[in-house]
């Protein structure tokens, strides 16, 4: 800081003074410098950061930066040392013209976070500029009948410095005729006057010429000079006088072009041309204000030409000439001084001192979001600004100082709902009728990962079709998430779960992009149902937040399995059956039972039967649903002995499935009821006898360490219930050892008369359980049990052909139900049954 010295004489007390507003200025919460204009670049006006209370650290850390209300960014901070330097020429006379005080006002802001210092920095002035004439050459034309002391007034030399450096004295060169005397006028101009001291003689010296020099107070001194060429002329001696030496007048600025300002108006005592009056401006009136003001030569009345601004210039001089027509011409000189009152003409102005900062939308209230200021070129009332938000705005505004404000937040901030705030603010000034402007101040809301990805269902159905292309797409799950950029990137992945005890994963695999979920191999419907999905849909925020979905898969059968022939057993293994009926055979006699078993499900698995071909197609019938044949008469002795049939088994699906089996049926003479004969007859080893057996050890080999315990327990409460019951029925339930979750059997061998059957009855396929169970008449005549653990079509065939061992000399029949109870498919009831001949 430049401090201004002085010895102990009259200037102690304005350096009194001057210590006095610097310390009120502190403070008040400002800092104040006093420097010299036309200072060199870099040269410190003062420590900053020391004068602040700041640290150098935090000069760089916290974006210190100096912005100019004056627009021309004449000062910038040293960030290493913390002083602020000039940073271009300052001119105090283009800057503050002839004001007394010439303050620079800096604004300091300060980022992370935000803050708003005044600092202030006086100007002063030194002595760079020596008075000057606006012509160097005055002309003027003295009729020699003048009169001694009459004054002649001259243009005043312009010094742009101010206080002592200003102008302060003129000189004349010697000349006996003339003098000098300096005249102060209104504004503390300095005019001079030049005097007649001597009376002219034309005859003794026509021209005289003058050396006017125009002096200032500064140390060293500097001068200015001008020629002053005078004419002696003869005859006119009376000079126009005006009435007024000065006028004084106010108006409004914004009156009309063409209103009156004021009305000048000189006398000239002498007769004629020499006293008639010419008025004019000032010969070194500009001709900027020239352009705003008129005079009518005639009559002395000035008029408004153009239009006044108060802001641009408060006060008007005009130097107003009245010349009579005289030979030689006498000039007449006042002064009009206008004053412009000022109205409410300018808005005011909102300014960003600091652009609008991202805020996150979990910030607090009261963040700091920009530093605005406002102002208002006007005066007096006009000029107080008043700063206005929307009553529903989010933000507020903290008043700083001096028409400087904060905006910050006030409310809730969610960037889902709003991305984008555009804060409109209105300046209102007090004038009458007030003027307002609006300023809209983009303020982006910045993201969090407050939301989790959601899906557009939380559970999917998909239904697939059975014998698909590994690799197909299966499903395309989707999730949304709220916010943006990586808070918003979505990645798909498949939860761990089992299915029939393996992993999914090896079942599907998903995209982590774009959620289409694809399957590893074809499905068989016939081995898996219906399975699920757990998928989770996670974003790339820290944290991360997920959510999750389930897809039910729903495996769809299709008819890819023919019919296949369990009864004839010897007919389902290519072989030709043989069958035996008595020619005593009545119509409707039941000569055989065809049995077959489709592995599919639904229509697909409803079987029909049909007679293809027969030796004697008036003989035999076949059911349609059921595979009985029977005669459709009763068998007479021309028929031949030996008959063949062809019969064919169709399913009900898309497209048609079929096989043929065929039945040789032998007729015999004397053949009654075998079947009950055989139950009282005592069974003796024979070849077949072995082969039953080996076919039991066989079954029984199969059947877990659980299942025989399960058996021995049931043979115990069969043997205690026998009294009471003519049915023993043994039951299993296995729900760790024979875990199949694509279907749960029950197998039960009934009796209806003399039709024997077995029911696989299939429970919900999810379920982990699975129930065997065998019953035999009390008039069968073999003791063997049989428990049997069902799987695929492949298990039923070798379970029939157990049972068919175990039975000699039955037939069975095979039939499929399918229940379905939507929106999957959930039981099943199988029956085997079985006919004596």
């Amino acid at each position: 800081m430049t401090k201004r010295k002085g010895c102990r004489n009259w200037r102690w007390l304005a350096l009194w003074w001057h210590h006095f507003f610097l310390l009120w200025s502190t403070i008040d919460g400002q800092t104040r410098y006093s420097i010299t204009e036309e200072l060199k670049q870099g040269s410190v006006v003062g420590n900053l950061a020391k004068d602040l209370g700041l640290g150098l650290s935090e000069i760089f850390d916290r974006k210190l930066h100096v912005a100019s209300e004056a627009g021309e960014q004449y000062f910038s901070v040293d960030a290493g040392k913390g002083e602020l330097v000039v940073n271009d020429r300052i001119d105090r006379e283009a800057l503050c013209g002839q004001s007394a005080n010439c303050v620079l006002p800096l604004q300091v802001v300060i980022e992370d976070p935000l803050q708003l210092f005044r600092v202030e920095v006086d100007i002063q002035d030194i002595n760079d500029n020596a008075p000057r004439f606006p012509s160097n050459e005055i002309i003027l034309e003295i009729a020699e009948s003048t009169v001694v002391g009459v004054h002649f007034p001259l243009e005043s030399a312009i010094d742009p410095d101010v206080g002592s450096n200003s102008l302060k004295s003129y000189t004349l060169s010697k000349d006996e005729c003339f003098s000098i005397r300096v005249k102060e006028v209104a504004g503390g101009r300095k005019v001079p006057e030049l005097i007649l001291a001597k009376v002219l003689d034309r005859e003794k010296k026509a021209v005289h010429k003058l050396l006017l020099t125009a002096l200032d107070g500064g140390s060293p001194v500097r001068s200015g000079t001008a020629q002053i060429t005078i004419s002696v002329l003869d005859n006119n001696d009376n000079v126009p006088a005006f009435e007024k030496t000065s006028y004084k007048v106010s108006v409004s600025e914004n009156a009309v072009e063409g209103a009156l300002i004021v009305q000048t108006k000189a006398t000239d005592m002498d007769d004629g041309q020499n006293g008639e009056i010419e008025y004019s401006f000032g010969a070194h009136t500009s001709d900027a204000m020239m352009s705003i003001f008129t005079i009518d030569h005639i009559s002395g009345t000035i008029f408004l030409k153009g239009k006044l601004d108060f802001e641009a210039n408060a006060n008007y001089e005009l130097d107003i000439s009245a010349k009579d027509k005289g030979i030689p011409r006498m000039e007449g000189h006042c002064t009009v001084h206008v004053e412009v009152i000022d109205v409410n003409d300018n808005a005011p102005e909102i300014i960003l001192t600091s652009h609008p900062k991202p805020v996150r939308e979990d910030s607090p209230n009261g963040t700091v979001v920009a530093l605005i200021s406002a102002r208002d070129l006007d005066s007096g009332d006009n000029g107080k600004v008043r700063l206005q938000l929307p009553k529903t705005s989010q933000f507020a505004l903290k008043p700083s100082f001096s028409h400087n404000y904060a905006l910050v937040t006030s409310g809730p901030l969610d960037r889902e709902k709003v991305s984008e705030y555009n804060i409109e603010i209105t300046a209102t000034d007090s004038g009458s009728p007030p003027l307002s402007s609006k300023k809209i101040i983009p303020v982006t809301i910045t993201d969090v990962n407050d939301n989790a990805p959601v899906f557009t269902q939380k559970i999917y159905h998909v239904y697939l079709k059975e014998n698909g292309v590994p690799g197909a797409i299966l499903y395309s799950v989707s999730a949304s998430d709220l916010d943006f950029g990586e808070n918003a990137k979505v990645s798909y992945s498949i939860l761990d779960s089992k299915v029939q005890d393996v992993s999914v994963s090896s079942y599907v695999y998903i995209n982590s992009d774009n959620g289409s979920i694809y399957s590893m191999h074809s499905f068989d419907y016939e081995k898996l149902k219906v399975f699920q999905i757990q998928v989770q849909a996670k974003d790339q925020g820290s944290p991360s937040l997920s959510s999750n979905a389930t897809v039910h898969v729903f495996i769809l059968d299709q008819n890819d399995n023919a019919p296949a022939v369990i009864y004839p057993s010897s007919a389902a293994m290519g072989s030709l059956s043989h069958q035996r009926m008595p020619r005593s055979a009545k119509a409707g006699h039941l000569v055989t039972k065809v049995t077959a078993v489709d592995a599919d499900s639904g229509h697909n698995a409803w079987l029909s039967y049909r007679l293809a071909e027969a030796t004697d197609a008036s003989l035999f019938t076949v059911n349609l649903y059921t595979g009985e044949v029977r005669t459709k008469r009763a068998v007479s002795e021309q028929d031949d002995s030996s008959q063949r049939l062809l019969i064919e088994i169709k399913d009900d699906g898309e497209p048609i499935q079929s096989s043929t089996v065929t039945v040789s049926i032998i007729l015999e003479d004397g053949l009654h009821e075998p079947i009950l004969d055989l139950r009282h007859k005592v069974a003796e080893p024979s070849k077949k006898t072995g082969r039953i057996t080996l076919y039991l050890i066989l079954s029984l080999a199969s059947v877990s360490v659980l299942s025989l315990v399960t058996f021995f327990i049931l043979a115990v409460k069969c043997i205690r219930n026998s009294r009471s019951s003519s049915t023993c029925c043994m039951r299993r339930t296995d729900s760790d050892d024979y875990k199949n979750p694509n279907r749960n059997l029950q197998i039960q061998l009934n009796t209806d008369g003399p039709i024997k059957y077995v029911e696989v009855l299939g429970g919900d396929m999810l379920s982990q359980s699975q129930s065997f169970r065998s019953c035999m008449s009390p008039m069968s005549e073999y003791s063997d049990f049989t428990l049997i653990k069902p799987s695929s079509t492949t298990d039923f065939k070798e379970v029939i052909s157990v049972l068919d061992a175990s039975l000699p000399d039955s037939t069975w029949t095979f039939e499929s139900q399918q229940i379905y109870s939507l929106p999957h498919p959930s039981s099943s009831l199988m029956r085997l049954n079985t006919g004596i001949k």
